[in-house]
Formats: C-alpha cells, sequence, structure tokens
C-alpha cells in the first residue's frame, strides 16, 4: 500500500540529508527525481503540490497522457529517464525538459534535429553501461570520450553529465563501485576535456540504493517506489 505523500517525502529527506552528512556534501547539491511511471495522473498531480517539483518518466505512452493534463500547462520539470527510441524523439523534445538516456550518435542526430527545428538547446546525461549487463542499455564506458567529442558539435545538445543504472541488489552497498566508477569517468572526462567544457551532474541512484549513489556524489536521484509509491 502507497504511504500517505507528506510522510514519504519527509522519510526521504532525512536520509538524503543524513547521506550529505555522512559524506560531507552540500544537501542543495542533491536533486530529487519523481519518477511517476508506475502511479495515476492523480498522484503525479498530487506530487507536483507537495512541493516536488522533478518528474520522471520512461515512456512517452505511459507519460502522454500526464504530460498533457500536467507538463503542458507548465508545472513541473520533466525528465525522461528510459530508453529513448529515435522514433519517439519527436514526441519527447519540446515537452520534457532533460533526456537522461543518450547513448548512441543516432540518437544525437535525432535530438539535434528536432532541437534545431524548435529552437532548444536540451540537457542530455550521456548514459553509460558502467556495470556491463546485457539487460541495460548505455553506453559502453571505453567508448565515452569519444563520443562526447562528438556530440560537442552538436550546437542544440548540452551535455550536462553521465548517467548509470546499478544492478538491482538486495545488499545496497555492492551498488557502490559501479556509482564510484561513473564519478571517476566524469571526473576523467572533464581532466581531458574531452567534451570542451565541465560535465557537472551525475545523474545516479534509484529507491533501492540512492544512499550509496549520494556518498559517491550523484546530483541527481531518481526515485520511485519510495517516494510516490506504486499503484496496484
Amino acid at each position: 500500500m502507497t504511504q500517505p505523500l507528506q510522510q514519504a517525502i519527509a522519510e526521504v529527506q532525512l536520509r538524503i540529508g543524513n547521506a550529505c552528512a555522512r559524506s560531507g556534501r552540500d544537501r542543495n547539491d542533491v536533486n530529487v527525481i519523481a519518477v511517476t511511471k508506475y502511479v495515476s495522473l492523480e498522484r503525479t498531480r498530487e506530487a507536483l503540490q507537495s512541493g516536488l517539483t522533478h518528474v520522471g518518466e520512461n515512456r512517452w505512452q505511459d507519460a502522454k497522457d500526464k504530460w498533457e493534463h500536467i507538463g503542458a500547462y507548465g508545472h513541473g520539470t520533466w525528465h525522461f529517464i528510459g530508453h529513448l527510441q529515435t522514433n519517439k524523439v519527436k514526441d519527447v523534445i519540446g515537452k520534457f525538459h532533460y533526456v537522461h538516456s543518450l547513448d548512441r550518435l543516432s540518437l544525437a542526430e535525432e535530438i539535434q534535429k528536432k532541437a534545431a527545428k524548435l529552437g532548444l538547446v536540451i540537457p542530455c546525461f550521456v548514459q553509460l553501461n558502467v556495470s556491463g549487463e546485457d539487460t541495460k542499455f548505455g553506453l559502453p564506458p571505453r567508448e565515452l570520450f569519444v563520443f562526447l567529442k562528438q556530440i560537442a558539435e552538436f550546437p542544440n545538445i548540452e551535455a550536462v553529465g553521465l548517467m548509470t543504472m546499478a544492478p538491482h541488489e538486495e545488499n545496497a552497498e555492492l551498488t557502490r563501485p559501479v556509482f564510484r566508477e561513473l564519478r571517476r569517468l566524469r571526473d576523467e572526462a572533464n581532466e581531458r576535456m574531452a567534451y570542451g567544457k565541465p560535465l557537472t551532474h551525475l545523474s545516479m541512484g534509484m529507491s533501492n540504493d540512492f544512499e550509496i549513489a549520494i556518498e559517491e556524489g550523484a546530483t541527481w536521484i531518481r526515485l520511485g517506489s519510495v517516494l510516490v509509491g506504486k499503484d496496484g
């Protein structure tokens, strides 16, 4: 059963604060995305009315109704956090403020084309498959630096950081090496100036492992079940 939203928000905020304290981080450096893919339009609206300002969705088909009733009226900052098919770029760009799953050149080309047509610059995270799992999307880490140089040529894309998903572990501590490696790759990319300007953000950490992600440097965490719950 989904718990009252204000209670869930308070508990999550306490856990974020404690993780920041443990790792000597400023709480203001950690942004929360409420992942609403498993909840209703009404619950999504309630989340925004409760002070959550960032909404994350994985698929346009599932997000469409929510966006048309909420996002189209200027409510919330919308993040596309799932695998983005090139043929869905036309639906997503112009509606979602951030794309967290840029992982191939063909997708970058489609985003550039659509964003240029709309006169927009789209903040994107480069998604890396740090864990190497076959079931996960993302660019292989060894291709990161070349890819950053390629997308630096697209004026309507702004790479703001890196994103990854860790394996789902019962013991969240086991996810730490994945998050640590994403941070290392971000730092190395900046040292090499692979993109031409600094990548500042790390989008990593979900309901089962966000405290570990914060301790390892996450600046955006993507929270669904622990925050807004799950219908059904």
